[in-house]
């Protein structure tokens, strides 16, 4: 690998990334309700604590970016990722899962829009659309090297794959410490206090936000997939835990082991639907609006979620989970573009963050509600409920859309 090419450091960020990522998070609910023994309201809360270290550090986070170093921001994120990850597998308590939360969650906000504003200064706003979808796929390549490593390694114990992910992100830190490249970066200019610094960048971040429709819409969709994502986020496991039994591995039924099965199969139709929109569909990574198109995949996955909630077969649930995995990919790096098309270079990681702190506010709002609605009537209310609640995205993507569809059709009506 050579420091001067910033592309394939991000791509093989993204796959050392993504595979101590899957590590990790395809055992930690089951090790949540198998090992510590968590109830669904502790599940919750386990997710509201991130959410607000979220909340709190997202936009001052991304001023260190934009002031200082993307690239040290990164890695720093990532250093306290590995943290998070060797204490909550290495400790099987509620208090380690809280402290591992906290970690794992300032370091995303270090991570959290740095990375993405880094690659753009380094290659350019023009080139920057295609490699997000690039990243996406070493993503999800990394996903399901993690994943397969989860389910093997799950059998001899669960905690085991926990601590591998530690101990990846750590070497992945020092080798980016050493061949990540900053070269372009157009720092904020530089006050007489670090407090001024930030303080300026945010307000400049924040006007951009409130001028811009398309920033007002995309933190207004972050705010309510906030709302209702921890009903699913943490919940989802336990649901299929209580309502299915598991064909037996070894002699057991091995819950991980078959979360790791369906996490990799719904990686392996993600991987193959990223690359068909990649080929088919890529005019959405560049200019234009794909407001209809989000609206559309929003639509499909609200339907995927309600199924999921009321469904009474393993394998129909696990469906719809692959279901919403692909979405995701396929949405994910379509918004991305479009709000980084027109942010100014020195509020660029702030306004990224803005969307990751409007979400982190709707989980840490909407997530006890869900908690007790999952404790006091059931897992399928709490999931319903937050099926529920993310109807009105559809709505705010199909009005934005038709706004825009009017200069295009008054412009049709004008050419010979």
């Amino acid at each position: 690998m050579q420091s001067s090419d910033p592309v394939r450091v991000y791509l093989v960020l993204a796959f050392v990334q993504s595979v101590c990522f899957s590590l990790f998070f395809t055992v930690q609910l089951v090790y949540h309700a198998t090992v510590i023994g968590l109830d669904p309201l502790q599940m919750i809360l386990v997710g509201t604590v991130l959410e607000i270290v979220c909340f709190v550090f997202e936009v001052p986070t991304g001023v260190v970016a934009d002031v200082h170093s993307r690239r040290l921001s990164v890695l720093i994120g990532l250093a306290l990722m590995a943290c998070s990850y060797a204490l909550e597998g290495g400790v099987a308590q509620f208090w380690a899962a809280l402290v591992s939360q906290v970690l794992w969650g300032l370091g995303y906000t270090f991570t959290s829009g740095a990375h993405q504003a880094w690659i753009t200064d380094e290659i350019g706003e023009a080139a920057a659309g295609p490699v997000f979808l690039r990243y996406r796929k070493a993503w999800l390549l990394g996903g399901v090297t993690g994943t397969l490593l989860a389910a093997g390694l799950a059998l001899v114990h669960i905690r085991i794959p926990m601590l591998l992910a530690g101990l990846g992100m750590f070497v992945l830190v020092a080798v980016l410490a050493i061949v990540m490249p900053e070269r372009h970066m157009r720092a904020a200019p530089r006050e007489r206090s670090t407090f001024r610094q930030m303080t300026s960048t945010a307000r400049a971040g924040l006007r951009l936000a409130v001028a811009s429709p398309v920033v007002r819409v995309i933190l207004l969709i972050s705010l309510i997939t906030g709302l209702a994502a921890e009903a699913y986020d943490r919940l989802a496991v336990p649901s299929v835990l209580a309502r299915f039994e598991f064909p037996q591995v070894l002699g057991a039924e091995q819950p991980a082991f078959w979360f790791g099965v369906s996490g990799l199969i719904g990686m392996l139709i993600s991987v193959a639907a990223a690359e068909v929109f990649g080929r088919r569909f890529a005019r959405f990574l560049g200019d234009g609006v794909p407001a209809r198109l989000l609206a559309g995949l929003s639509a499909i996955d609200i339907a995927a979620l309600a199924v999921f909630a009321v469904c009474g077969h393993l394998w129909l649930a696990f469906a719809m989970m692959w279901v919403r995995r692909v979405l995701a990919t396929i949405s994910e790096p379509v918004q991305t573009a479009w709000l980084n098309r027109g942010l100014e270079p020195t509020v660029r990681a702030t306004v990224l963050s803005m969307t990751g702190q409007a979400n982190s506010i709707g989980q840490a709002a909407g997530g006890p509600v869900f908690g007790v609605i999952g404790t006091a009537l059931s897992l399928t209310a709490a999931l319903v409920g937050s099926a529920g609640l993310l109807t009105p995205i559809v709505a705010l993507y199909g009005r934005f859309g038709a706004r825009e569809r009017v200069p295009l059709r008054r412009r049709a009506r004008r050419d010979p």
